[in-house]
Protein backbone atom coordinates (compact mmCIF):
# COMPACT_ATOMS: atom_id res chain seq x y z
CA UNK A 1 0.00 0.00 0.00
CA UNK A 2 1.50 2.85 -1.17
CA UNK A 3 1.31 5.80 1.92
CA UNK A 4 -0.30 9.39 1.55
CA UNK A 5 1.66 11.89 3.32
CA UNK A 6 0.77 15.57 4.32
CA UNK A 7 2.99 18.05 3.25
CA UNK A 8 3.49 18.72 6.94
CA UNK A 9 4.78 15.22 6.95
CA UNK A 10 6.82 15.23 3.76
CA UNK A 11 8.97 18.26 4.86
CA UNK A 12 10.28 16.05 7.70
CA UNK A 13 13.62 14.32 7.60
CA UNK A 14 13.20 10.18 7.08
CA UNK A 15 13.68 10.00 10.62
CA UNK A 16 10.67 12.42 11.20
CA UNK A 17 8.57 9.81 9.30
CA UNK A 18 9.66 7.13 10.92
CA UNK A 19 8.75 8.63 14.46
CA UNK A 20 5.47 9.69 13.92
CA UNK A 21 3.56 6.26 13.23
CA UNK A 22 5.59 4.80 16.32
CA UNK A 23 4.67 8.00 18.77
CA UNK A 24 0.65 7.57 17.85
CA UNK A 25 1.18 3.84 17.87
CA UNK A 26 2.39 3.77 21.56
CA UNK A 27 1.01 6.55 22.92
CA UNK A 28 4.46 7.86 24.88
CA UNK A 29 7.95 7.03 24.44
CA UNK A 30 11.00 8.11 26.43
CA UNK A 31 13.90 9.43 24.48
CA UNK A 32 16.20 6.48 24.95
CA UNK A 33 13.64 4.15 23.96
CA UNK A 34 13.24 5.83 20.61
CA UNK A 35 17.21 5.73 20.30
CA UNK A 36 16.97 2.13 20.84
CA UNK A 37 14.44 1.85 18.50
CA UNK A 38 15.13 3.51 15.53
CA UNK A 39 18.84 4.23 15.97
CA UNK A 40 20.40 1.78 17.54
CA UNK A 41 23.13 2.10 15.33
CA UNK A 42 24.33 5.40 16.83
CA UNK A 43 26.06 5.80 20.20
CA UNK A 44 24.54 8.70 21.18
CA UNK A 45 20.67 10.41 20.08
CA UNK A 46 22.10 13.93 18.66
CA UNK A 47 20.11 13.72 15.76
CA UNK A 48 17.53 12.19 16.66
CA UNK A 49 16.82 14.59 19.32
CA UNK A 50 17.47 17.02 16.51
CA UNK A 51 14.37 15.66 14.52
CA UNK A 52 12.62 15.72 17.69
CA UNK A 53 13.15 19.16 18.51
CA UNK A 54 11.84 19.97 14.76
CA UNK A 55 8.44 18.00 14.97
CA UNK A 56 8.02 20.10 18.16
CA UNK A 57 8.68 23.13 16.74
CA UNK A 58 6.03 22.33 14.07
CA UNK A 59 3.07 21.32 16.54
CA UNK A 60 3.37 17.43 15.54
CA UNK A 61 4.67 16.40 18.58
CA UNK A 62 4.87 17.19 22.33
CA UNK A 63 6.92 15.85 25.49
CA UNK A 64 6.55 16.11 29.13
CA UNK A 65 9.48 14.89 31.91
CA UNK A 66 9.38 11.61 33.52
CA UNK A 67 8.11 11.43 37.20
CA UNK A 68 10.40 8.78 38.40
CA UNK A 69 13.87 10.05 39.35
CA UNK A 70 16.60 9.16 37.21
CA UNK A 71 20.55 9.28 37.18
CA UNK A 72 21.98 12.20 34.94
CA UNK A 73 18.78 14.50 35.09
CA UNK A 74 15.08 13.58 33.99
CA UNK A 75 14.43 12.16 30.78
CA UNK A 76 11.83 13.42 27.86
CA UNK A 77 8.70 11.38 27.41
CA UNK A 78 6.95 11.98 23.72
CA UNK A 79 3.84 11.85 22.53
CA UNK A 80 1.73 13.23 19.26
CA UNK A 81 -0.47 15.75 19.44
CA UNK A 82 -4.01 16.17 17.61
CA UNK A 83 -1.98 17.45 14.28
CA UNK A 84 0.52 15.03 14.36
CA UNK A 85 -2.40 12.33 14.82
CA UNK A 86 -4.21 13.18 11.82
CA UNK A 87 -1.19 13.04 9.79
CA UNK A 88 -0.72 9.28 10.88
CA UNK A 89 -4.39 8.55 10.40
CA UNK A 90 -4.33 9.98 6.91
CA UNK A 91 -1.02 7.92 6.21
CA UNK A 92 -3.12 4.49 6.79
CA UNK A 93 0.38 3.38 7.74
CA UNK A 94 -0.96 2.14 11.27
CA UNK A 95 -4.57 1.09 12.37
CA UNK A 96 -6.58 4.18 13.64
CA UNK A 97 -7.36 4.85 17.51
CA UNK A 98 -9.96 6.45 19.15
CA UNK A 99 -7.71 7.19 22.33
CA UNK A 100 -5.56 10.68 22.17
CA UNK A 101 -3.04 10.74 24.89
CA UNK A 102 -3.47 14.53 26.45
CA UNK A 103 -0.19 16.31 28.48
CA UNK A 104 -1.69 15.76 31.78
CA UNK A 105 -1.99 12.35 30.78
CA UNK A 106 1.62 12.07 30.03
CA UNK A 107 2.55 13.73 33.06
CA UNK A 108 0.20 11.19 35.21
CA UNK A 109 0.64 8.38 37.29
CA UNK A 110 0.24 6.11 33.97
CA UNK A 111 4.13 7.29 32.79
CA UNK A 112 5.69 3.88 34.17
CA UNK A 113 3.29 1.42 32.94
CA UNK A 114 3.02 2.78 29.73
CA UNK A 115 6.66 2.84 29.54
CA UNK A 116 7.14 -0.53 30.20
CA UNK A 117 4.98 -1.85 28.24
CA UNK A 118 7.09 -0.58 25.54
CA UNK A 119 10.11 -1.62 27.51
CA UNK A 120 8.85 -5.20 26.79
CA UNK A 121 7.94 -4.65 22.82
CA UNK A 122 11.80 -3.22 22.73
CA UNK A 123 13.18 -6.26 24.22
CA UNK A 124 11.24 -8.64 21.69
CA UNK A 125 13.03 -6.22 19.16
CA UNK A 126 16.51 -5.93 20.03
CA UNK A 127 16.21 -9.58 20.13
CA UNK A 128 14.73 -9.90 16.65
CA UNK A 129 17.74 -7.55 15.49
CA UNK A 130 20.52 -9.71 17.19
CA UNK A 131 18.76 -13.37 16.17
CA UNK A 132 18.21 -12.51 12.42
CA UNK A 133 14.26 -12.45 13.57
CA UNK A 134 11.22 -10.16 12.48
CA UNK A 135 9.79 -7.72 15.18
CA UNK A 136 9.74 -3.99 14.45
CA UNK A 137 8.98 -1.08 16.16
CA UNK A 138 5.13 -1.52 14.88
CA UNK A 139 4.49 -5.05 15.63
CA UNK A 140 2.87 -5.00 18.96
CA UNK A 141 0.03 -2.70 19.46
CA UNK A 142 -1.13 -1.44 22.84
CA UNK A 143 -4.45 -2.46 24.18
CA UNK A 144 -6.91 -4.28 21.91
CA UNK A 145 -10.50 -4.81 22.48
CA UNK A 146 -11.41 -8.31 22.21
CA UNK A 147 -14.85 -9.33 23.45
CA UNK A 148 -15.29 -12.41 25.90
CA UNK A 149 -18.83 -12.93 26.47
CA UNK A 150 -22.59 -11.82 24.94
CA UNK A 151 -24.79 -9.72 26.32
CA UNK A 152 -26.79 -6.48 25.45
CA UNK A 153 -24.71 -3.51 25.52
CA UNK A 154 -22.42 -5.16 27.98
CA UNK A 155 -19.20 -2.78 27.75
CA UNK A 156 -17.96 -3.57 31.60
CA UNK A 157 -14.61 -5.61 32.76
CA UNK A 158 -16.50 -9.06 32.38
CA UNK A 159 -17.51 -8.64 28.86
CA UNK A 160 -14.48 -6.87 27.23
CA UNK A 161 -10.45 -8.74 27.68
CA UNK A 162 -8.00 -5.99 26.94
CA UNK A 163 -4.19 -6.79 26.96
CA UNK A 164 -1.75 -4.53 27.67
CA UNK A 165 -0.05 -5.14 24.35
CA UNK A 166 -0.68 -7.79 21.25
CA UNK A 167 3.03 -8.57 19.77
CA UNK A 168 3.45 -10.71 16.72
CA UNK A 169 7.50 -12.02 15.83
CA UNK A 170 8.42 -13.76 13.33
CA UNK A 171 11.30 -16.22 14.74
CA UNK A 172 13.62 -17.53 11.89
CA UNK A 173 14.90 -20.96 12.79
CA UNK A 174 17.11 -23.71 10.27
CA UNK A 175 13.50 -25.41 9.82
CA UNK A 176 12.00 -22.39 8.65
CA UNK A 177 9.93 -19.43 9.38
CA UNK A 178 7.26 -19.23 12.40
CA UNK A 179 4.78 -16.56 13.07
CA UNK A 180 4.29 -15.99 16.57
CA UNK A 181 1.67 -13.88 18.09
CA UNK A 182 1.70 -12.88 22.17
CA UNK A 183 -0.84 -11.48 24.57
CA UNK A 184 1.39 -9.40 26.57
CA UNK A 185 0.51 -8.40 30.35
CA UNK A 186 2.83 -6.34 32.37
CA UNK A 187 2.45 -6.23 36.18
CA UNK A 188 5.07 -3.68 37.85
CA UNK A 189 3.64 -5.10 40.96
CA UNK A 190 1.43 -2.62 41.84
CA UNK A 191 -1.94 -4.51 41.26
CA UNK A 192 -3.13 -7.25 43.75
CA UNK A 193 -1.95 -10.57 42.59
CA UNK A 194 -5.60 -11.43 42.67
CA UNK A 195 -6.97 -8.95 40.38
CA UNK A 196 -4.08 -10.46 37.27
CA UNK A 197 -5.21 -13.79 38.92
CA UNK A 198 -9.00 -12.95 37.94
CA UNK A 199 -8.12 -11.29 34.23
CA UNK A 200 -6.62 -14.90 33.42
CA UNK A 201 -10.21 -16.34 33.83
CA UNK A 202 -10.87 -13.98 31.00
CA UNK A 203 -7.92 -14.96 28.63
CA UNK A 204 -9.50 -18.51 29.43
CA UNK A 205 -13.12 -17.52 28.24
CA UNK A 206 -11.56 -16.11 25.25
CA UNK A 207 -9.49 -18.39 24.12
CA UNK A 208 -12.42 -20.96 23.88
CA UNK A 209 -15.52 -18.10 22.95
CA UNK A 210 -17.63 -18.21 20.66
CA UNK A 211 -20.02 -15.35 19.68
CA UNK A 212 -23.76 -16.18 19.74
CA UNK A 213 -25.28 -15.03 16.12
CA UNK A 214 -26.87 -11.71 16.00
CA UNK A 215 -30.75 -11.94 17.31
CA UNK A 216 -33.11 -13.35 15.14
CA UNK A 217 -30.43 -15.61 13.32
CA UNK A 218 -28.59 -18.72 13.30
CA UNK A 219 -25.70 -20.38 12.86
CA UNK A 220 -24.65 -21.46 9.62
CA UNK A 221 -23.24 -24.66 8.91
CA UNK A 222 -19.87 -22.71 8.48
CA UNK A 223 -20.06 -20.40 11.37
CA UNK A 224 -21.07 -22.91 14.10
CA UNK A 225 -19.07 -23.37 17.09
CA UNK A 226 -15.99 -20.90 15.35
CA UNK A 227 -14.49 -19.65 18.09
CA UNK A 228 -13.83 -15.46 17.92
CA UNK A 229 -10.25 -15.69 18.03
CA UNK A 230 -10.00 -17.01 14.53
CA UNK A 231 -11.25 -14.06 12.83
CA UNK A 232 -8.06 -12.36 14.08
CA UNK A 233 -5.23 -14.87 14.73
CA UNK A 234 -3.88 -17.73 12.83
CA UNK A 235 -3.93 -19.89 16.25
CA UNK A 236 -4.59 -18.61 19.96
CA UNK A 237 -1.98 -15.95 20.94
CA UNK A 238 0.67 -17.36 24.00
CA UNK A 239 0.07 -15.04 27.24
CA UNK A 240 2.87 -13.77 28.44
CA UNK A 241 3.15 -12.25 32.04
CA UNK A 242 5.75 -9.87 32.41
CA UNK A 243 6.94 -8.96 35.96
CA UNK A 244 8.84 -5.72 36.80
CA UNK A 245 9.24 -3.05 39.37
CA UNK A 246 10.70 -5.09 42.52
CA UNK A 247 13.30 -6.78 43.76
CA UNK A 248 13.77 -10.59 42.47
CA UNK A 249 12.65 -11.85 45.43
CA UNK A 250 9.32 -10.26 45.44
CA UNK A 251 8.85 -11.09 41.78
CA UNK A 252 9.41 -14.58 42.43
CA UNK A 253 6.94 -14.77 44.75
CA UNK A 254 4.45 -12.92 42.63
CA UNK A 255 5.19 -15.63 40.11
CA UNK A 256 4.47 -18.80 43.04
CA UNK A 257 1.54 -16.87 43.90
CA UNK A 258 0.04 -16.25 40.16
CA UNK A 259 0.50 -20.10 39.68
CA UNK A 260 -1.03 -20.81 42.76
CA UNK A 261 -4.39 -19.00 41.83
CA UNK A 262 -4.32 -20.73 38.00
CA UNK A 263 -3.97 -24.07 39.68
CA UNK A 264 -7.04 -23.26 41.99
CA UNK A 265 -9.15 -22.00 38.63
CA UNK A 266 -10.74 -24.54 37.09
CA UNK A 267 -11.65 -22.52 33.86
CA UNK A 268 -8.03 -21.94 33.18
CA UNK A 269 -6.96 -25.29 34.08
CA UNK A 270 -9.19 -26.93 31.49
CA UNK A 271 -8.31 -24.35 28.80
CA UNK A 272 -5.49 -26.38 26.90
CA UNK A 273 -5.69 -24.06 23.84
CA UNK A 274 -4.09 -21.37 25.89
CA UNK A 275 -0.10 -21.67 26.82
CA UNK A 276 1.15 -19.18 29.53
CA UNK A 277 4.26 -18.15 30.87
CA UNK A 278 5.40 -15.80 33.31
CA UNK A 279 9.30 -14.19 33.30
CA UNK A 280 10.87 -10.82 34.25
CA UNK A 281 11.12 -7.66 32.17
CA UNK A 282 15.07 -7.89 33.43
CA UNK A 283 15.40 -11.72 32.27
CA UNK A 284 13.85 -10.90 28.92
CA UNK A 285 15.45 -8.05 28.05
CA UNK A 286 19.00 -9.27 29.51
CA UNK A 287 18.61 -13.01 27.86
CA UNK A 288 15.84 -12.93 25.52
CA UNK A 289 12.78 -14.66 24.72
CA UNK A 290 14.28 -17.61 23.87
CA UNK A 291 16.72 -18.38 26.33
CA UNK A 292 14.85 -20.49 29.47
CA UNK A 293 13.70 -17.34 31.42
CA UNK A 294 9.78 -17.96 30.99
CA UNK A 295 8.33 -20.11 33.95
CA UNK A 296 4.78 -21.84 32.56
CA UNK A 297 1.45 -20.94 34.31
CA UNK A 298 0.57 -24.60 34.94
CA UNK A 299 2.31 -28.14 35.58
CA UNK A 300 6.37 -28.59 36.88
CA UNK A 301 7.82 -24.70 37.15
CA UNK A 302 10.45 -25.98 34.91
CA UNK A 303 11.78 -23.13 33.27
CA UNK A 304 11.51 -22.16 29.02
CA UNK A 305 11.30 -19.84 26.64
CA UNK A 306 8.75 -18.11 24.52
CA UNK A 307 7.38 -21.00 22.79
CA UNK A 308 5.25 -21.47 25.28
CA UNK A 309 4.63 -24.88 23.36
CA UNK A 310 1.03 -26.16 23.84
CA UNK A 311 -1.55 -28.43 21.95
CA UNK A 312 -3.01 -26.45 19.94
CA UNK A 313 0.10 -24.47 19.06
CA UNK A 314 1.65 -23.30 15.45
Amino acid sequence: MTTVLSPAATSLPRLGQQLLPILYQHRLVATGQLHRMVTPHTQRPVYLRSVLSQMRAMKLVECTARRAGRRGGPELLWFVTPRGAEIVEASREVTSRAYRISPETAASQLQEHTLAVVETGLAFTTWARALGDECGPLDWEPELVHRVRDGENRLGDDALLIPDAVLRYTRTTPTGRRLLTYFLEIDRSTMQVGRLGRKLTSYARYATYVPAPPPGQRFTAAGAGREAWRDRYPAVPRLLIVLTGASPTVLQRRTEDLRALAAADPRVRRTSQLAVGITTLEELTDRGPFEPVVTPLLGDPILGDALLASPSAS
